[in-house]
């Protein structure tokens, strides 16, 4: 037993687990890197200030959340807690908002950190895929990114997930609500450090998952009725490009989400099998937060899907993800000499893309069956002396049972042809 055990709040990932998590990020990837999204990595930890700026000093995620640490050169940075901001950040560093092809379309998967009370769909290091599509005011792309999604989530066979959608309006209509929405919560029964919040960000507060908040919360001023004409506008042509294109959404006049870069379109795909933590996913349109980390106005708009959330709404939902077996051949050799003829096959085969293992440390007959066992192997390579000098490997279905002898040269071209 090791000394040492995971962070709280973290967790590993071992196979055959594992490969779940892989298929999961595969299949929120496959539709963006088909409407034309490249690929973008950033390192894991960045300058805390870029944080600051972007989500908000006012949020959770920043007072309380972010892990940060100080250098020996005296910089300050911080883990990640969620990707947005420096996907903008690489963007404008790299210059690509230059290139004459606007909107820059940008994905990204990753771990993510965050300080929080672990529980079940909730760890303070994390897993997300994420799109942005930078540059661009356009309702066709907050649609696009929704509808993605969508398609995502639907390929992985998921069907009782729901899509919130509002919008947060902008820098016109927006003072206006925040003004009435702070009227109305300071007449409210509230602790010191929401009085606060209200102050700094009242929109965080209608956030406020505490039963003893949202009590007081009935009869709040939406900011549904205090859009501008060009706001209500661009989220009605958002509304009807998701719906013609077959996707259901449900509209949430209290949906504003944790970040305070979002304007206009905001969503969130919530999963009722997962219970307090249903949020599987979201984000919105964040048009001023270029301008916030000091880059020109470049309105855009993305998501972030949580792995994790998503195989845990895979398992609420009884789905088994058809993945497939790790490895294909396994070979056993017995004897010197066979251990040098099949450890060649096993690379051939390897070479020309087939899956497969070989029984490593001078196992005996029965053991290194039993290892092909449980490989999930389809097939297992067995050769001793009597095969070498007849030039043959005995090729065994594991299926089946059934066992043939196969040319030593021709079993390369005979196991291509049975897997396809």
């Amino acid at each position: 037993m090791s000394t040492f055990k995971a962070p709280k709040g973290t967790y590993d990932l071992i196979p055959p687990d594992s490969a779940k998590y892989l298929a999961v990020r595969e299949a929120i990837a496959a539709p963006l890197r088909s409407s034309g999204y490249g690929y973008i990595e950033t390192p894991g930890f960045e300058n805390v200030e870029l944080f600051a700026r972007g989500v908000g000093e006012s949020t959770d995620i920043v007072t309380k959340e972010m892990y940060t640490l100080r250098t020996k050169g005296g910089d300050d940075l911080a883990l990640r807690p969620e990707g947005t901001a420096s996907v903008l950040r690489a963007a404008l560093e790299a210059n690509l908002h230059k290139a004459g092809n606007l909107p820059v379309k940008l994905w990204y998967a990753g771990s993510y950190y965050r300080y929080e009370r672990p529980q079940k769909g909730r760890y303070r290091h994390f897993s997300q895929v994420g799109a942005e599509a930078i540059g661009a005011e356009d309702p066709a792309l907050d649609a696009e990114l929704i509808i993605l999604a969508d398609q995502a989530y639907r390929s992985l066979g998921l069907s009782d997930f729901r899509i919130l959608l509002n919008s947060l309006g902008d820098k016109e209509c927006r003072p206006v609500y925040r003004a009435a929405l702070q009227e109305f919560l300071r007449g409210l029964d509230l602790d010191e450090d929401t009085r606060r919040r209200v102050d700094i960000n009242p929109l965080r507060v209608l956030d406020d998952k505490r039963e003893s908040v949202q009590a007081q919360l009935t009869g709040a001023p939406l900011l549904r009725d205090y859009l501008c004409d060009a706001c209500k506008a661009y989220h009605e042509e958002v509304r009807e490009l998701i719906g013609a294109a077959g996707v259901a959404f449900e509209d949430d006049a209290k949906l504003v989400r944790g970040l305070d870069y979002y304007t206009r379109t905001t969503f969130e795909f919530v999963h009722d099998g997962l219970g307090s933590q249903s949020a599987v996913g979201g984000g919105g349109r964040y048009d001023g937060l270029s301008e916030m980390i000091g880059g020109p106005a470049l309105p855009s708009v993305g998501w972030a899907l949580g792995v994790d959330r998503t195989v845990l709404a895979l398992e609420a939902e009884g789905i088994e993800l058809a993945i497939p077996d790790a490895t294909s051949v396994y070979a056993v050799p017995l004897g010197e000499e066979a251990r040098r003829l099949l450890f060649a096959k096993v690379t051939e085969l390897r070479k020309v893309g087939v899956a497969a293992d070989f029984a490593y440390g001078g196992k005996g007959l029965k053991a290194a069956m039993k290892s092909a066992n449980r490989s999930g192997a389809r097939y297992a390579l067995v050769l001793g002396e009597r095969d070498i000098a007849e030039g043959v490997v005995q090729l065994k279905d594991m299926e089946s049972g059934e066992q043939s002898a196969v040319g030593l040269k021709e079993i390369v071209a005979e196991l291509e042809a049975r897997l396809g």
